[in-house]
């Protein structure tokens, strides 16, 4: 990050590298979590695509589940928000 960018962020988010699942209508879509917060987190998908307004961000290994709406999508990877 250069020094004229400004963190809009609210919480700061940790570098993980953890696999995930987006879970919605019965549906399920692998994507590798990239970075973690308590109000949000950075997803990779294996290519561009077309999220849903609302989906369930799960990783499995960390029993951890949450709603969560998109917010930014730059290529393969997207930004959420918990709901």
């Amino acid at each position: 990050m250069s020094e004229n960018t400004i963190e809009r962020r609210a919480a700061r988010r940790f570098r993980v590298l953890k696999g995930g699942k987006i879970a919605y209508d019965g549906n399920g879509l692998a994507c590798t979590v990239r970075n973690l917060s308590s109000g949000g987190a950075a997803i990779e998908l294996a290519g561009a695509l077309r999220l849903p307004p609302s989906f369930t961000l799960v990783i499995e290994a960390d029993h951890f589940i949450r709603r969560c709406h998109p917010v930014w999508s730059n290529d393969r990877r997207v930004g959420v928000a918990f709901d």
